[in-house]
């Protein structure tokens, strides 16, 4: 198994609020923590506009996208119904208070997706 990476500790992500992790290609990848000091990783990107899930409400273990509240779940990144579509998970843990995630993930996975733009400047 690869070695993981350590993003930050648990209590550095607000519980029901997230922390980005920037990678150097792709969009970045939000660490989500809930009311529960569950955490999960999504890529920081709503399936239905491409909304900034980072900064969206959470929820139980689910977060609110801040541009059109459609709801996502934080387990398997997938829309709630009646809403469709799903964005990538990142596999992350939990060891002695420090939260990790998969270094090949990051580097590799949902590479394709671009952020979104928007403004004046699009």
């Amino acid at each position: 198994m690869n070695d993981w990476t350590v993003i930050c500790r648990v209590e550095d992500i607000p519980v029901l609020g997230a922390r980005r992790v920037a990678r150097p290609r792709g969009v970045d990848v939000a660490v989500f923590r809930n009311g529960e000091d569950q955490v999960f990783a999504l890529l920081d990107r709503c399936p239905h506009k491409g909304g900034p899930l980072s900064q969206g409400i959470v929820f139980d273990t689910s977060v609110a996208c801040p541009l059109h509240n459609q709801t996502i779940g934080l387990d398997d990144g997938c829309a709630k119904a009646p809403d469709e579509g799903c964005t990538p998970t990142f596999a992350c843990r939990v060891e002695a208070g420090n939260v990790l995630l998969d270094p090949v993930e990051l580097a590799t996975k949902a590479l394709e997706l671009e952020a979104p733009k928007a403004g004046p400047c699009r």
